[in-house]
């Protein structure tokens, strides 16, 4: 049977967008805040896909990003996700849930399968669609768009520096002369020159952290394959990032690579921060915020990501470092039910609070009283610490991870970097390094003046999104062009 016509928005004459994120927090969110540019600017009504796991998070978002006038502007689809999958937990239909790279190589294959689901929904949508937006890992969309006849640019949301970098990576192939343990003569990790920038240089494990263990290299680097072929042969690439923060290689990509990239973040200032809400109905952590505020103490924020898995262990020496250093922090720990160690959290119950429930990370961030970020280098991350104004301590374990900690404490030095053990990215951190981080980034030179160079570029960030902006004029330019692709 065929579909129902899909109908979204009551704002005639605008374009349709079709939008389809990969099923992870990390990959769906940047892309609500586009729905929610979009929505604010009156650029475009949206049709968007995710499946019924991932739904309530969805429509969360688009609800929380909403005004008056946006109630109808978006339509989200439900695409049912294959039960049963082989490699996948049962009831797992987002990123969160895997324990390995085998297994998120397994999930990306599974979720291939919703194609036909996307291909009637998309050619059911009404009106149709003027072009689709998808996430990298989702490289079948391609094949879905050319047999619709419909224009489709690709979203990866990584930094346009980690993007140059892998172009890079496969453009010189520099692991072939480079292997685990590679030292130099002073017994640091070996490294290698990247020649079309010769100030920035990167070790082995930088570059094959992508791939994650060793059981799922080649699974990975065949999808590493596909996700640049996706890219190579979409109408455009969306970046979440702004000029003021990557210009030398937003403009290299755009000179010496294709497609096209429109530089439109950070999403994260998609839409003004909410009004404050009264404080009964605050969340408690903000609330403790609050407090820490009115008693001029500034806050260390803490938060590791929600893909990597961190060992009990690991965490225990954090716990220990965070106790040495005498900060007042807030961490966000998962998993929610890991054991910091006895009597930790009521020894430091007057200075830090662990919690243990999915947080407002912006918000956080935004608090007046939180001074700096001990993070995992995510992007999303990144960005909103520099929308924030909020210096960081980098502490890279994965993916694209190593380079956007290379490129905020080497390049535009506005972090601190978190140091393993044995210099290797998978060694363990501790609780020395930790206290010795969180002092330095709160209280030290270098903390204080990365705090000075990010708050400058929170003011660029700022400016890029408003109407008339770099991003804002870029969002209008690729909605002209891919409209116009359309219309060809």
């Amino acid at each position: 049977m065929a579909p129902a016509p899909l109908a979204s928005g009551s704002h005639g004459g605008l374009p349709h967008v079709a939008i389809f994120p990969f099923m992870a927090k990390g990959h769906t969110i940047p892309l609500i805040q586009l729905v929610n540019y979009l929505r604010h600017h009156q650029l475009a009504t949206v049709t968007f896909f995710t499946t019924p796991g991932n739904a309530a998070f969805v429509r969360d978002g688009l609800s929380s990003g909403a005004g008056d006038d946006d109630d109808d502007d978006v339509a989200v689809v439900e695409l049912e996700f294959p039960v049963d999958a082989p490699g996948i937990p049962p009831g797992v239909e987002s990123a969160e849930g895997l324990a390995s790279m085998v297994s998120f190589v397994a999930f990306t294959d599974t979720v291939s399968l919703l194609r036909p689901q996307f291909e009637a929904s998309v050619a059911a949508m009404r009106p149709p669609a003027s072009f689709i937006v998808a996430d990298a890992f989702l490289y079948w969309v391609n094949e879905s768009a050319a047999r619709l006849g419909v224009p489709k640019v690709s979203f990866f949301g990584i930094s346009t520096f980690s993007q140059v970098m892998r172009e890079l990576r496969i453009r010189h192939d520099p692991c072939a002369a480079m292997k685990p343990g590679d030292v130099d003569d002073d017994g640091n990790p070996a490294t290698f020159t990247v020649p079309e920038f010769p100030h920035i240089k990167v070790t082995f494990e930088d570059l094959m952290a992508t791939f994650g263990e060793p059981a799922a290299v080649a699974m990975m680097l065949e999808l590493d394959g596909k996700l640049g072929k996706a890219i190579t042969e979409s109408h455009g690439l969306i970046i979440n990032t702004f000029h003021g923060l990557e210009a030398p290689y937003i403009e290299f990509w755009n000179d010496h690579v294709k497609p096209r990239a429109w530089a439109v973040g950070p999403l994260c200032l998609a839409q003004p921060p909410a009004s404050s809400a009264p404080a009964a109905a605050r969340p408690s952590w903000m609330q403790w915020l609050d407090k820490k505020a009115a008693a001029g103490r500034p806050v260390l924020y803490v938060a590791l990501g929600t893909l990597a898995a961190i060992p009990e262990l690991q965490l225990r020496e954090v716990a220990d470092g965070l106790e040495q250093a005498q900060v007042d922090f807030i961490w966000a720990v998962r998993p929610k039910n890991i054991d910091l160690g006895l009597g930790f959290e009521e020894r430091t119950m007057d200075r830090g609070l662990v919690v243990r429930e999915w947080v407002d990370q912006l918000a956080i961030l935004r608090h007046e009283s939180v001074g700096g970020f001990v993070s995992h280098c995510g992007w999303n991350s990144v960005l909103e610490s520099v929308a924030a104004g909020v210096p960081l301590a980098v502490w890279p374990m994965l993916a694209d991870q190593p380079f956007n900690a290379r490129f905020l404490a080497d390049e535009l030095r506005i972090a601190v970097r978190v140091s393993t053990s044995d210099g290797t990215m998978r060694g363990l951190v501790p609780s020395e390094e930790i206290s010795r981080v969180a002092r330095e980034l709160m209280s030290g030179e270098v903390g204080a003046a990365a705090r000075k160079r990010v708050v400058e570029l929170s003011v660029l960030a700022k400016e890029s999104m408003v109407e008339g902006g770099r991003s804002w004029v870029a969002v209008k330019e690729m909605i002209s062009e891919l409209c116009a692709a359309n219309d060809v």
